[in-house]
């Protein structure tokens, strides 16, 4: 799992079975299963109301010198990224 905040502030770690993470609120994360058993995960959220946001719209709606400053990379790279939502085809 990969939990990202501002500043640049970004912690990968790996888990085991049995083992807790915990991504602090307003926090971006992932979680993928680098191994080859299947994945079960349970999470507990502490508010009754669910929210997702895909990456694309995150980095869509920060301006690109924030991006830039938190991800350590010139602007001009996410000057590039769609700004939109994008519709993938069938």
């Amino acid at each position: 799992m990969t939990v990202f905040g501002s500043h640049g502030r970004v912690l990968s770690d790996e888990f085991s079975a049995g083992d807790v993470g915990y991504v602090p609120q307003g926090y971006g994360h992932y979680i993928e299963n680098t191994g080859s058993d299947t994945l079960e995960v349970v999470l507990a959220l502490n508010n009754a109301t669910y929210q997702s946001v895909s990456i694309t719209a995150w980095m869509a709606a920060n301006p690109d010198l924030l991006l830039a400053t938190n991800f350590g990379v010139p602007e001009s790279v996410f000057a590039k990224f769609p700004k939109g939502a994008l519709i993938m085809p069938k």
